[in-house]
């Protein structure tokens, strides 16, 4: 936490992965202790609560297991201001079935459920809170397949449906997140898709216009609610002499520090002119060391700044003294 602070970023996501039939009281310490650190290097803690496909809530009996972990994390954890609920729910690996037999979105009809009952319970415990709901990958293919995926166009067009359909006229969340990795990482955060379902950072007018259509006229605001990009990653190459601590083989075409540098302040930036959005994290602080993960960290796997670490802390500097208050 405290190299976090010192690279210069103020929030940081925790998870929480909540599986069938378990409690909150194993995870809760670890939670404990990482809030602790985050508070005390003057980083807000954000909890990400979700599941993988083999844990689906689409049961009432699950959803209110799911809901129950998630409330009693955040009662334990009070410090935690904004709790995210799901996690790519447009993907198959954390969200099963996306298709129901006539190849409707029964993904987006399930979590509109879960959402809908993990807002009205923590929102009850705590009306402070700020329930996030979404998290959704930015992109998908819409097709029942091997691998099932919905792209975040379809899938906020129905969540939106779902909410109508279901009558309610209170919100089911307080803002959206959405994840905005480039279609590569040598594509730069101001490539916009107006032909594709593809949402990344340059297309938030049309993340905006989605929403106006799926909820405004509702219970639920829509083209005003405010927008969280949950996760945004540039991978680096990683120089000779700091391979010794990454293991695997890299599975991409990483970038040169200096680009990912670039690319991190351009989203930064970027973020800061579009009116609703409330927060940006890039994924992640210090390097995963499998090279089958993200090496998108502003620090290597052992902590060490990057030449990117300089540049993208003066621009999250800079951020924080242009950016409105709260």
């Amino acid at each position: 936490m405290r190299l976090a602070r010192r690279s210069g970023f103020r929030a940081i996501v925790l998870s929480a992965v909540w599986e069938n039939g378990a409690g909150a009281s194993a995870d809760l310490p670890r939670l404990r202790g990482a809030v602790d650190a985050a508070v005390s290097a003057g980083v807000r803690p954000v909890l990400a609560v979700y599941q993988f496909s083999s844990s689906t809530p689409t049961t009432p009996e699950r959803r209110r297991a799911f809901v129950d972990y998630a409330a009693a994390l955040a009662k334990a954890l009070p410090e935690v201001r904004d709790v995210i609920i799901g996690n790519e729910p447009n993907l198959n690996l954390f969200w099963q079935p996306q298709f129901d037999d006539a190849g409707g979105d029964q993904a987006a009809v399930d979590y509109e459920a879960l959402l809908a009952a993990a807002y009205d319970r923590l929102k009850e415990q705590d009306a402070g809170l700020n329930v996030i709901g979404g998290g959704l990958a930015p992109r998908g293919s819409d097709r029942p397949s091997i691998r099932p995926t919905h792209s975040p166009t379809q899938f906020i067009r129905d969540l939106g449906l779902a909410y109508r359909a279901s009558g309610r006229t209170t919100p089911i969340m307080d803002a959206l997140s959405i994840h905005v990795y480039g279609d590569s990482q040598r594509i730069p955060p101001g490539f916009r898709h107006p032909r594709s379902t593809t949402i990344g950072i340059a297309d938030y007018p049309k993340l905006v216009a989605l929403l106006r259509e799926a909820f405004d006229g509702t219970g639920q605001p829509g083209a005003r609610l405010p927008i969280v990009y949950g996760e945004y990653g540039v991978e680096t190459t990683i120089p000779a002499a700091k391979s010794f601590l990454y293991t695997g083989h890299e599975v991409t075409t990483p970038v040169d520090e200096a680009t990912q540098a670039r690319f991190y302040t351009e989203a930064i930036q970027a973020a800061l002119r579009q009116p609703t959005v409330r927060m940006l994290f890039l994924f992640h602080v210090v390097d995963e060391t499998r090279l089958e993960g993200l090496q998108s960290g502003t620090r290597y796997a052992d902590g060490s700044p990057k030449a990117s670490e300089a540049p993208v802390q003066a621009a999250l500097n800079a951020a924080a003294t242009t950016a409105p208050a709260g």
